[in-house]
């Protein structure tokens, strides 16, 4: 941390020590927010102009198979020559990602545009944690990620409606230009606090693990294991027509669960899956909130359109529920008194309470046992649990972590979140592609009855995440 910073420790984000990186860092957050709900938004339309729609399904994939490989690395890279140059790399594919999409002729290659979107979004993901830690004093850290929480808000609010709105006058294209010259602020915002940290990074440096290439393999692995998931659950749709497809369908499922599996083993802390005290817990606790919180979330939209016949406007609606009230459950996380008054262990269990109450809301109103509004309103304490819990882990996670490991434990955290919910999401959806349409509304009841189950287990494992850890990584 800066001595500027550290000395006569601030008070306030607003500190005109802290300031600089606060107002950048919440830029570089609104930015990462306004590309994922802009091209969500506009991904269908592009695939039509593009006459692309048999690679929709791995366009929309491609940022979060690309990203593991990615935050493996940039946690390793920050690691040992500190957040400062993944940052700037993060930046750089970005633009360059934009670009490529922005000038994309056939959907090949706006594929490769979303590729590199993955990579940077770990970059800039992974570098902007380690740099919360290294510039923040840690009574800070809590605001910071609830200011981060925050910063989501209006890019969910307004983000797709103004690509849709750039898109139908100005042309597709444009939403990604636009995502480009929201880069330049951000990044001149974020100058004095690099500049003063690549000085102290390069005076210090920090020595690579030895087995930084086996890392990377696992990585690897792990990324074709969710590509093959991605790609064989869609074949069981067809199980009825075509044994065979169900069959390739089938293995493919098999085989991605396996080699998530395996790699997952060298990636995350020993002691994951078995919730060892303190690190490992951390980390696992991360990816059943990740399973629980946003395995349900992926299938509500579903669950309202196919069940209940809404439109996707009103389907849309869990998603601003969720933006809404994960802010305020954040700012009510960073809140000096809550900080003060509760432990670890009590807002971690706390949120992953909340979280299987909101999942029950949505869950009732599969079953028609609540109307939609009421079970909508009960999903938005699963949003306030994840606006506890998430930045309660990551503070709690930067400041049991030696520095030397920072990146690399954060890395591992995002990782057990991204393969936690996309093995529940692959899974969820083989599934659904085998009971086929019309779909059971008690199917997908079962999907968040499961979701839900998986909180109650963070909940009930609570304790172990504030416990002293007795090993760090590997």
């Amino acid at each position: 941390m800066p001595a500027s910073v550290r000395s006569d420790t601030p008070s306030s984000l607003w500190d005109p020590r802290c300031l600089p990186f606060v107002v950048g860092a919440l830029a570089l957050v609104t930015l990462g927010a306004f590309e994922n709900r802009a091209t969500v938004a506009i991904l269908p339309t592009v695939a039509g102009h593009l006459d692309g729609m048999a690679l929709f399904g791995a366009a929309a994939a491609a940022p979060l198979i690309s990203s593991v490989v990615a935050t493996v690395a940039a946690g390793l890279w920050c690691d040992r020559r500190g957040p400062t140059p993944a940052l700037a790399t993060g930046l750089l594919v970005f633009t360059f990602s934009q670009l490529v999409m922005g000038a994309a002729p056939g959907m090949t290659v706006l594929l490769v545009g979303r590729v590199g979107t993955g990579v940077a979004e770990a970059l800039l993901d992974v570098a902007l944690t380690v740099l919360v830690a290294r510039v923040l004093p840690r009574s800070l850290r809590p605001k910071m990620f609830a200011a981060m929480a925050t910063a989501w808000i209006v890019p969910s609010l307004i983000g797709p409606l103004i690509a849709g709105v750039l898109a139908d006058l100005v042309g597709w294209r444009s939403v990604f230009l636009v995502a480009i010259a929201l880069t330049v602020p951000a990044a001149l915002a974020l100058r004095p606090s690099l500049r003063t940290l690549r000085g102290a990074d390069a005076a210090e440096p920090s020595t690579a693990p030895p087995d930084t290439r086996q890392i990377l393999v696992s990585a690897a692995v792990v990324s074709a294991g969710l590509a093959a998931l991605t790609l064989g659950g869609p074949g069981l749709e067809h199980s009825a027509h075509s044994g065979s497809t169900a069959i390739v369908g089938g293995v493919a499922v098999g085989a991605g669960l396996a080699l998530i599996l395996i790699g997952a083993r060298r990636v995350l802390p020993r002691g994951t899956a078995r919730f060892a005290a303190g690190l490992p817990a951390m980390v696992a606790s991360q990816g059943l909130r990740a399973a629980s919180f946003a395995g349900a979330g992926a299938f509500i939209p579903l669950m309202l359109t196919s069940v209940h016949g809404l439109g996707p406007a009103a389907a849309a609606s869990s998603l601003t529920i969720t933006g809404l009230s994960w802010a305020l459950g954040s700012q009510v996380n960073g809140t000096s008194a809550v900080q003060r008054r509760t432990t670890v262990t009590g807002r971690v269990r706390a949120s992953f309470a909340l979280i299987c109450l909101g999942i029950l809301g949505p869950a009732m109103v599969a079953i028609d046992r609540l109307p939609v509004w009421a079970g909508l309103a009960l999903w938005a304490a699963a949003g306030i649990g994840m606006g506890v819990g998430s930045p309660t882990l990551t503070t709690h996670l930067l400041a049991l972590a030696p520095e030397d490991e920072q990146g690399r434990l954060t890395a591992a955290s995002m990782l057990a979140a991204t393969i936690s919910q996309s093995m529940l999401i692959a899974v969820a959806g083989a599934a659904i592609a085998i009971v086929g349409t019309p779909l059971p509304g008690a199917v997908l009841a079962g999907i968040l009855a499961t979701a839900a189950a998986l909180a109650l287990c963070g909940a009930a494992a609570a304790s172990r995440v504030e416990a002293r850890p007795t090993a760090s990584i590997r």
